[in-house]
């Protein structure tokens, strides 16, 4: 299927969608309507959460950091919040600067960007190991999120879709869907440096998460050896998680 059909067209997010249908090998394939990722939820307007009824949305796992989830709360009926902050870096770094009239190039935006996905690797695995464990809890449909839903989620969805046995292209094809559903904020109307460093910001690139996952292959074990020794995810816990989210496509 066309990957842009993933999206939950939603009026206050852009960038809702659902995981489903990803091959995993040994012929499944993750369920549909089960785990969803976006962008933040706060100004979700009565016919978004109406929708989001409609398709059983019973628990959130909100990545935003303290002060992010402060500005902009938000609440559904019947739905569970998890809070599993991550405070955010690049873009706290981007405004201290600028506050100050100092400059952001793009070289320094990019490296950056590189050193947060390989901090979610070593500084952020508590949290991540908490978002495993809600996922285990039961099936019920769910949705992880921050503020852009590209960073902290794109990197909770790759380690999902790979501990669940999706292949690193499909995981990749995922991750960069971003640029094509996200409204990103306007660029500033400023030179053509701080627009770029705007886009290198507020964008997502396969660099970026091929970044963490060379962190994740270079630690004890790999991959596995992480999802194992940082996450919990034991053989009988990846069983489990198969079991709740992954199916057979229909014949």
């Amino acid at each position: 299927m066309d990957d842009a059909m993933r999206a939950v067209p939603l009026a206050g997010a852009s960038n809702f969608r659902d995981l489903g249908g990803y091959a995993a090998g040994n012929g499944m394939r993750v369920r549909w309507r089960r785990l969803f990722r976006s962008d933040q939820l706060s100004a979700l307007t009565p016919a978004d959460t109406h929708a989001l009824a409609s398709l059983g949305l019973a628990r959130t796992v909100d990545f935003r950091g303290q002060e992010e989830r402060a500005a902009q709360p938000y609440s559904l009926p019947r739905v569970r919040q998890l809070p599993l902050p991550i405070e955010p870096t690049v873009v706290r770094r981007y405004r201290e600067l600028a506050a100050r009239g100092e400059r952001f190039g793009v070289a320094l935006a990019e490296q950056l960007m590189r050193e947060t996905y390989q901090g979610f690797v070593t500084d952020d695995a508590p949290q991540f190991a908490q978002f495993f464990e809600q996922l285990l809890a039961d099936d019920a449909p769910l949705v992880f999120h921050c503020t852009a839903g590209k960073d902290r989620t794109g990197f909770a969805a790759a380690l999902l879709l790979l501990a669940l046995g999706v292949g690193r292209e499909q995981v990749m094809q995922d991750y960069l869907l971003t640029n094509r559903l996200y409204r990103r904020p306007p660029p500033p109307a400023q030179d053509e440096t701080t627009r770029a460093v705007h886009d290198v910001i507020w964008g997502v690139r396969a660099e970026y998460l091929q970044s963490a996952l060379a962190a994740l292959d270079q630690g004890p074990g790999g991959l596995q050896g992480y999802l194992q020794g940082r996450l919990g995810l034991s053989a009988a816990a990846r069983a489990r998680l198969a079991a709740l989210y992954l199916e057979a496509p229909p014949r």
